[in-house]
């Protein structure tokens, strides 16, 4: 048996898809107030609990021999920031140590690119599969959350417990119906509320590709070791030229200086905290990672997984035809 937490989000809803396509079974692990409509409900065992809960958990993942921890806020941005620690990261040590505890024979634990740079130029790590990094590091509360998981999870394999650790790089590609950071973005650009936007370097990857990627990390990943899912280094300008192509729909010409983000980043968070308390456009830890680089080398992590991920067009073109679908655009 596969558990899988946070399996109605993006990236693990196209994880179910891909257990069940290769006859495993799956027990699905979410939230009670999560939506799972979209999820193949007939064939996949539903545990509703909260990843906060350790008892929960313990009972959630006894007798399951994989289990992939893909539950967290992928947000920037909470009216609460504590909850991103209590989720993010005491969470997924509640998760991990659960799983080896009924006697889990692999863990698998889903991490994010933001926390893999340290700030200083051209600093980058040439070899991130064995990169470490600090909590000064770190930018705001929510890649903390999301280092301090990880580096438990790392602490756990040089223990000898059998945890792999994934990074996916930005997801794009249909399906994420919870509108993650890029979504909400690509979407606002298709209705045409994208102006002009603040450049940096990205890293994007099909979620779908990030699917395969944790099911080869899970069966011949090793312990100790951090593999890098991503696809294409490029900068946002140039992702949003081949959206600009697919709705036919101009780029936008104007590039916000950064000082200027920063200010509607503030502003916008002081907003949702005191009156919306909806998730804002602009964060001011998305524009403070905007100041990192984020091209990586991906090729061994891809190289020992054998995973080919699709063409940025391929992903984007999927990705509106999907939004059409929705009736976001």
């Amino acid at each position: 048996m596969n558990v899988v937490t946070g399996a109605a989000g993006y990236i693990g809803s196209h994880l179910v898809d891909r257990l069940l396509q290769a006859g495993e079974e799956v027990r699905v692990v979410e939230h009670p107030a999560a939506s799972v409509e979209h999820l193949p409900l007939k064939n996949v065992d539903l545990v509703r609990a909260d990843i906060r809960d350790a008892a929960a958990m313990r009972e959630a993942t006894r007798g399951c021999k994989r289990v992939y921890h893909l539950a967290a806020d992928p947000n920037l941005w909470r009216r609460d920031r504590r909850e991103f620690d209590a989720i993010n990261h005491v969470g997924a040590l509640n998760v991990m140590r659960a799983a080896l505890d009924g006697g889990a024979s692999r863990v698998l634990y889903v991490s994010t690119e933001s926390i893999l740079t340290s700030g200083v130029p051209g600093s980058n790590h040439a070899s991130i599969e064995s990169a470490r990094f600090r909590e000064e590091d770190m930018i705001g509360p929510y890649c903390l959350s999301k280092f301090r998981a990880e580096r438990a999870a790392f602490q756990l394999a040089e223990a000898g417990s059998p945890v792999i650790v994934c990074s996916p790089t930005l997801p794009i590609g249909p399906g994420d119906r919870n509108q993650t950071p890029p979504t909400r973005l690509a979407v606002a650009f298709c209705r045409g509320k994208i102006p002009a936007y603040l450049d940096c370097s990205v890293n994007l990857i099909d979620a779908r590709d990030v699917a395969d990627g944790l099911v080869r990390a899970m069966d011949r990943g090793r312990p100790g070791v951090r593999y890098m899912l991503g696809a294409h280094n490029t900068r946002l300008a140039n992702w949003l030229g081949v959206l600009a192509g697919i709705v036919g729909r101009p780029a936008p010409r104007y590039s916000i200086p950064y000082s200027l983000a920063l200010a509607v980043g503030w502003c916008s968070e002081r907003w949702a905290d005191a009156v919306s308390h909806r998730i804002p456009m602009a964060t001011v830890t998305g524009v403070r990672l905007t100041r990192r680089t984020m091209h990586f080398d991906h090729s061994a992590s891809l190289a020992e997984l054998g995973l080919a991920p699709r063409s940025v067009e391929e992903s984007t073109q999927d990705a509106v035809d999907w939004y059409r679908q929705q009736n976001w655009i």
